[in-house]
């Protein structure tokens, strides 16, 4: 996810209080009487957004006025479960303006979000600080053990009662007045650093002498920088990249000095002494010490593959240019020119046989395989723009879900890949199952009038990456909103998608799936052994640079004390201490590094490395049964997604991999065992 989760969307409300022509205009006022409710796209216009947000805020502040003030004992039904269900205006409304405000962007939209931002905190803290809620609820969560509930109804219990501690329901009195000012502006600053991130991607183009042009855009700002011989071309195009919001018009440099210091301050608020700290406390890795000693662990064998890389590309650099450093804009030219020539590997060679079609095919196929679930594009269903591409799930005959898959770049979407939802799965109160309605967004390169899609390899793992976040949600099988899907700690949400690159990669999957998009031929069994021989190639440059990037993240957000923080000068300093080489930058550098800024993996990019030892051990189980699809273990792993946060993510696993999960998976795929 790389990966943005929001609020989940729920059941349409149609409300009782539209009193005049302008209201019942409104879609978000009404029913939508389209196929499995999905959202009525043709419809909604940016002017809905507010009226929308107000009356559902609105809606949902009655809705807790009616918990505390009812003059029955708390109970289960009448304060936990009311709660759970309350705001559902709200979530429909949020859930798709923020889904299409990283897809559909616009200046309408950038004002809609910085006036109804504040709003929302204040919203958000009016509920978490009511005390009289929280009494309620502290209540009933004193009384569990005696009131009969089933699993499901505990966690439900549990975690609604941990969310109010965490989100200040024991801040002392004279201290939430600065709580609520710290969460409106940590809101307010977040949103100013993605919309700064976003102008400054699409302020820059360049005209290159063939006549093409380049832009930041990962899709073709990174074929560029692989294949531009051109030196000085390559360093004024990774200048542009790497520098990026540190000073000028979209500068965030600012913004991070004062985020970092606000979640310090709220953290302390809290009872911890770290945002860090604050963070953990609800993951699997429970502390800052833990996360440092699993990255640190990976760290050394990494960066020492990477010093290795770096020799082998310095020499090549002083063949052409004697004299000449290597830097951090030649790295990715000859980490490609080294793949060519060792494996005789060329992107050219591979992408012909991973068509975009051809890999979401795949994609779709290795679903099937596991859990037995199809998928068929329907053109007659409602979309929010003509490049997103709806698909309907199902197991059988029953319908479980509806996907949205969104794939090339727009100057109103955001750069990356990410899963999200426009509705999450759950019951309503009568018991009926709602299907969730899931969105997959890439940025891939556009077809041209006479070439689709044609994906290289990595591009080809992200798909498999981010459908493997879809199949959380889509198979999700919870009552509660808050417990299904993807609602999950931080460092376990990235096994279901991670999990799926392994298949993408296979030999034998390959076969299934990789057709040349001219001639329909499979994959040739040399190109696999050669895309296999590559395989641990560059893993040095690439485990570095996302290890330190997780370290930089740490770094920020274990601070103690409140300080003056210039992020350049801090990030040199953190990559320093763990002896980052030179050539090597941290993969995103400070003032775009939109997931500890931005997109809630603060204190949490680590997650990505921490989950990365799951996958492989769970992975290492259907190698080691011999079967890929094995059914036994799919159907176990299939729980574990149907499960979201019904069940502690650890229980889960053990009773899928029947033991605790080892690093030696993922070491010896890296080739660093």
């Amino acid at each position: 996810m790389k990966h943005t989760l929001i609020l989940a969307a729920a059941a349409t409300l149609l409300l009782a209080g539209c009193k005049n022509q302008k209201d019942m205009d409104n879609p978000f006022f009404s029913e939508w009487n389209t196929p499995y409710e999905i959202p009525d796209f043709g419809r909604i216009k940016t002017e809905h957004y507010m009226p929308a947000f107000r009356e559902g805020m609105k809606q949902q502040q009655a809705e807790i006025e009616a918990i505390v003030n009812n003059p029955e004992a708390p109970t289960f039904e009448n304060t936990v479960l009311a709660y759970e269900y309350s705001g559902q205006l709200l979530q429909q409304v949020s859930s798709v303006f923020f889904n299409l405000s990283e897809c559909e962007n616009s200046p309408e939209m950038e004002a809609i979000e910085e006036e109804v931002t504040p709003l929302l905190s204040k919203h958000g803290d009016d509920i978490a600080l009511n005390a009289k809620l929280f009494a309620r609820i502290k209540s009933v969560y004193e009384q569990r053990e005696s009131l009969g509930l089933n699993p499901e109804q505990m966690r439900l219990l549990e975690e609604q009662y941990k969310g109010f501690v965490r989100s200040g329901a024991n801040v002392p009195a004279d201290k939430q007045e600065r709580f609520r000012q710290l969460n409106e502006q940590i809101a307010s600053l977040t949103m100013r650093f993605a919309q700064n991130v976003l102008k400054a991607t699409n302020a820059y183009s360049k005209e290159l002498p063939d006549g093409t042009k380049v832009t930041l855009d990962m899709p073709t700002w990174e074929p560029f920088m692989q294949t531009c011989p051109d030196r000085k071309l390559r360093e004024e195009v990774w200048l542009a990249f790497t520098d990026r919001c540190k000073e000028g018009q979209f500068d965030n440099t600012k913004i991070i000095d004062t985020l970092v210091n606000l979640r310090l301050e709220r953290a302390n608020i809290l009872g911890f002494p770290t945002h860090a700290d604050w963070v953990l406390d609800d993951c699997l890795a429970k502390t800052p010490e833990n996360v440092y000693r699993c990255l640190m662990d990976i760290w050394s064998p990494a960066l020492k593959v990477a010093c290795q890389e770096r020799d082998i590309y310095q020499k090549m650099l002083e063949k052409d240019e004697p004299g000449a450093k290597l830097q951090p804009w030649d790295w990715r030219y000859y980490s490609e020119k080294y793949r060519v020539e060792k494996y005789a590997l060329d992107d050219a060679e591979v992408r012909p046989f991973f068509c975009l079609d051809s890999v979401r095919e795949g994609a779709f196929m290795v679903a099937n395989k596991l859990y037995g679930i199809t998928f068929t594009e329907r053109t007659d269903l409602p979309t929010y723009d003509p490049e997103a591409r709806c698909f309907e799930v199902k197991n059988g005959e029953k319908t479980i879900g509806i996907l949205y898959m969104d794939f090339h770049p727009r100057a109103s979407k955001r750069s990356g890949a990410w899963m999200t939802e426009f509705r999450g799965q759950k019951r309503d109160l009568e018991g009926n199952n709602i299907i969730p309605i899931i969105q997959v967004v890439c940025n891939f390169t556009k077809p041209t009038a006479d070439k689709p899609s044609l994906l290289n390899f990595d591009e080809s793992e992200t798909l498999f990456h981010e459908f493997g976040h879809a199949l959380h949600g889509l198979l999700s099988k919870c009552t509660y909103p808050s417990l299904a899907g993807t609602n999950v700690p931080r460092d376990f949400v990235e096994l279901p998608s991670q999990v799926m690159e392994n298949w993408c990669r296979h030999p034998q999957v390959m076969k299934m799936y990789a057709k040349h998009y001219q001639t329909g031929e499979a994959i040739p069994d040399a190109l696999i052994k050669k895309i296999e021989a590559a395989a641990t190639y560059g893993q040095g440059f690439i485990t570095t640079e996302l290890l330190a990037a997780s370290l930089l993240d740490m770094d920020y957000y274990s601070i103690q004390q409140k300080q003056a923080i210039d992020p350049l000068q801090f990030e040199e300093q953190a990559m320093n201490k763990i002896g980052l080489i030179p050539e090597i930058i941290s993969r995103y550098r400070s003032p775009y590094f939109q997931h500890i800024f931005t997109t809630g993996y603060d204190a949490g990019y680590y997650s990505y490395t921490w989950t990365a030892i799951l996958d492989a051990d769970a992975f290492e189980a259907f190698a080691e049964s011999g079967d890929l699809f094995n059914p036994e273990l799919a159907k176990k792993f299939r729980h574990l997604l149907e499960s979201g946060n019904t069940v502690e993510p650890m229980v889960l696993y053990r009773a899928f991999r029947g033991k605790d999960p080892s690093p030696k998976a993922l070491l010896k795929r890296k080739g660093m065992l």
